[in-house]
C-alpha cells in the first residue's frame, strides 16, 4: 500500500513541478505518473552503475555528480517518452529540484514515513 502511495505522489510532484517549471510539459496525470515511474526505474539502474563509476567524482564534489545524473535520467525519460517533454538541461534541473521539493511536501501532508 505504501509503494502505490509513493508512486502516486511522485507522479502528482512530476505534474506539479511540469506545471511550475517553464520549459517543462506533461500531457496529463496518467503521463506524469508514466514519467515518474519510467524516471524511477532510471535512476534504480542506469543511475545507479553510471553513480558507482563516478563515486570518487561524486564524493569530491559533494553529491553534484549525483544531481546531475538525475538530471541525465530526466531527459532519457523525456526521450523515451512524447508525452513528457523538457526543453533542455536547465529545464530538467530545475524541474529534478522542483519535484525533490514538491515530493518532500507532499510526503508531509499525506504522513508518508521514510523507513
Amino acid at each position: 500500500m505504501k509503494l502505490i502511495l509513493e508512486v502516486l505522489l511522485m507522479g502528482l510532484a512530476v505534474m506539479l513541478g511540469a506545471f511550475l517549471v517553464p520549459g517543462v510539459s506533461v500531457d496529463g496525470y496518467g503521463s506524469a505518473l508514466l514519467a515518474a515511474i519510467l524516471i524511477a526505474v532510471a535512476n534504480a539502474t542506469i543511475g545507479l552503475v553510471l553513480r558507482f563509476f563516478t563515486f570518487p567524482l561524486n564524493f569530491l564534489t559533494l553529491g553534484l555528480v549525483s544531481f546531475i545524473i538525475s538530471v541525465l535520467m530526466i531527459l532519457l525519460v523525456d526521450h523515451w517518452m512524447s508525452g513528457f517533454n523538457t526543453s533542455g538541461f536547465l529545464s530538467a534541473a530545475v524541474l529534478a529540484i522542483a519535484v525533490a521539493v514538491i515530493k518532500m511536501i507532499l510526503d508531509a501532508a499525506f504522513g508518508v514515513e521514510k523507513s
